[in-house]
């Protein structure tokens, strides 16, 4: 009996976020509660199986390719949300990460780039991951000339420049492979480029690691205005994200707050949360 309920325990303890409230509880906002993709949903049902979101990150791009999809107008929402929560921020810069892999930080941060674009704004997009970021297979661009290019003093940073035309932003891929990121990130160009691009744009969206696996995070958040961290419905756990903001806080930057990402309606509610798991990303399985 003994053995079973400590098996009962640990299943308890690893039992990921249900509902906002859960984060609430513990005193983490929570800006969005972003609900599985209606275009994902029926693209399982005619395919008549489940597949995993993170099998689907170059089908589509949804706020182009489908605005009124049910997550962008959540984005849309979270838009809005950012627009008075950075009022008070240091700069224009926010950094966008993940607890660990396939949260869906990609997913929210190239897509809140588009929505936010929309409204005039002039935005740049920085892919950070120099390890397994893949921004550029899912704008359909190369990888050449990118973020760790312009940090090795390869190339200037406007060469580093491309323009996402269908979504109105401007951004900057990973680059070429390189043995220590996170030694390119401490290098004095990267707080270069991030002044470069505060003053030349309106805002400046940094999509990172997660934070759980490597440094490079805590590192980038020391130049951000703004930290959000993106939690996945039903695999990330409560503990998981305080330890993550825990190692931010370590490194001096203050998380502002998480996006409950992936969640998909169910008979239950929590007051509006009513969303259960099976969400969306832009994760490649290769990446795990």
């Amino acid at each position: 009996m003994a053995s079973i309920s400590i098996v009962l325990l640990r299943m308890l303890l690893r039992r990921g976020i249900e509902s906002p409230e859960q984060l609430e509880e513990v005193g983490i906002n929570v800006y969005a509660s972003i609900p599985v993709s209606d275009t994902l949903s029926n693209y399982n049902q005619k395919k008549g199986i489940r597949i995993r979101a993170d099998k689907l990150e170059h089908k589509s791009f949804l706020a182009i390719d489908n605005p009124a999809d049910i997550a962008i107008e959540t984005i849309r929402g979270l838009r809005t949300s950012l627009h008075f929560a950075m009022m008070e921020a240091r700069n224009n810069i926010l950094m966008i990460s993940g607890a660990s892999p396939n949260a869906g930080k990609t997913f929210v941060s190239t897509n809140l780039a588009a929505v936010i674009a929309q409204t005039g704004k002039k935005v740049l997009f920085i892919d950070t991951d120099m390890r397994k970021g893949y921004v550029h297979k899912l704008f359909n661009s190369t990888n050449e000339n990118g973020l760790s290019d312009i940090l090795s003093g390869g190339i200037n940073i406007t060469d580093a420049i491309k323009r996402m035309s269908g979504g109105g932003f401007d951004y900057i891929t990973r680059g070429t492979v390189h043995p220590n990121p996170a030694e390119l990130l401490m290098h004095p160009r990267f707080g270069e480029l991030l002044k470069w691009g505060g003053e030349n744009y309106d805002l400046v969206i940094i999509d990172t690691p997660p934070i759980l696996a490597v440094t490079d995070a805590a590192i980038i958040g020391n130049y951000s205005g703004t930290t959000l961290l993106v939690a996945r419905f039903e695999k990330n756990t409560t503990k998981e994200i305080e330890i993550s903001i825990r190692r931010f806080e370590q490194s001096g930057v203050k998380v502002k707050g998480c996006i409950l990402n992936g969640v998909v309606k169910k008979s239950s509610s929590y007051y509006g949360y009513g969303y259960n798991h099976y969400g969306y990303s832009y994760e490649s399985s290769s990446d795990k």
